[in-house]
């Protein structure tokens, strides 16, 4: 009988240590019968599956246009292959054609039975639409790889929670761009145009639907130049929605001064599985934080312009090789971590981005006020 493992709970090393032809598997969805997968790919001892992509396709709730689903699948299953394994596939419901050839296994899903309801509902209009995006990369020896999905997914849907007539939450979204991929295994990545390209036409399949207010909250640091250039390009799309993103999350005006009066590490133990991120894993899923396996490292070459922390310093913007800095993947005092600051960090994370969606809310209305009164340029137009 196959035994089925989730890829994203694994830490680097352990997807590291995995026979090159275990079978991976990237699901649209959830609620296949496992059994028949496993009979698809010929019973093997073991399959891995990857977080499932909760929409962007066909009676998913929320669609796109094919291609650009397809090119970021082919983007992520390139990565495991980089990797080495030799088996890996996009789980998708029947009657879709990403373009992805015999790297595709279709197989009856819900979807197709029946209609799911559209995300976000539609009596949701006039609030602002939180769309949490996290990735799947390795953190050191000891948080899982699932470490941004679990904490930018719980601040989107704790922000809704506390703003519940101004916000409304996306499924967390588990994937994003690395282009540091190559140095630790485990490591996946959309690819920086197909993730552009990808959330780009998200706006517009929500602006279509009347949507206007819009908050792209990233959990991962390799998400946030591209996600400006998704905020420029929906701008200029549509004039009147206002369309949002910010660096991260816990390093604003309400969160960062939190964070470092309270921080136990001194500057560079936030880098990357560092004392914060471990923090909030321990609040959030200690099963999930391998505190014996912590090794710290925060040694990163720095300098007056260009320095490593969670709030990353200095005047230069730079992406040097990771294989530098780091030793494990980690960067940052881990060991300092606890559970305790890590329930304050995302409290304190919570209300910055729930102060975020009153901002955007505000801006968004004032600036329709101004437009329906023919404000400057706006006078005469619809």
């Amino acid at each position: 009988m196959t035994a089925f493992f989730l890829f994203d709970e694994f830490t680097w090393p352990e997807v590291a240590a995995l026979p090159r032809d275990t079978p991976l598997v990237i699901p649209l969805g959830e609620g296949y019968e496992l059994p028949r997968l496993a009979e698809t790919l010929g019973r093997p001892e073991r399959l891995g599956l990857l977080p499932p992509i909760p929409f962007g396709w066909p009676n998913s709730g929320l669609a796109v246009h094919e291609p650009w689903l397809g090119k970021l699948l082919a983007n992520l299953l390139d990565s495991l292959r980089d990797d080495g394994f030799s088996r890996v596939y996009a789980l998708t419901p029947q009657g879709i054609d990403l373009g992805l050839g015999v790297q595709r296994i279709a197989l009856p899903h819900a979807s197709h039975l029946d209609r799911p309801s559209p995300l976000p509902p539609d009596d949701e209009r006039g609030k602002v639409v939180l769309i949490p995006i996290g990735h799947t990369e390795q953190h050191g020896y000891h948080l899982p790889l699932s470490t941004d999905t679990l904490i930018i997914g719980g601040i989107g849907r704790e922000t809704a929670a506390a703003a519940p007539d101004l916000a409304t939450c996306l499924p967390v979204f588990p994937y994003g761009v690395s282009t540091h991929r190559s140095s630790f295994a485990g490591t996946l990545n959309c690819g920086g145009r197909a993730f552009e390209d990808f959330w780009l036409a998200v706006v517009d399949a929500l602006v279509a639907r009347g949507f206007d207010r819009f908050y792209l909250m990233s959990g991962h640091g390799g998400n946030c130049s591209f996600l400006v250039n998704v905020v420029k390009y929906a701008g200029e799309r549509h004039r009147r929605i206002f369309c949002a993103t910010a660096w991260l999350h816990t390093s604003g005006h309400i969160a960062a001064p939190v964070v470092q009066s309270t921080r136990r590490s001194a500057r560079g133990g936030m880098g990357h599985a560092g004392e914060l991120e471990t923090a909030m894993i321990l609040h959030l899923r200690p099963d999930l934080a391998h505190m014996d396996r912590v090794v710290d490292e925060t040694d990163f070459v720095s300098t007056p312009s260009y320095f490593m922390d969670w709030i990353e310093g200095g005047d230069l913007v730079a992406n040097p090789s990771w294989d530098d800095d780091t030793q494990t993947g980690a960067y940052g005092a881990s060991s300092l971590a606890t559970a305790e600051n890590g329930r304050l960090w995302l409290e304190t994370a919570v209300a910055e981005k729930a102060a975020h969606v009153r901002e955007i809310h505000d801006q968004h209305t004032r600036r329709e006020q101004r437009r329906n009164a023919g404000y400057g340029l706006w006078r005469g137009r619809e």
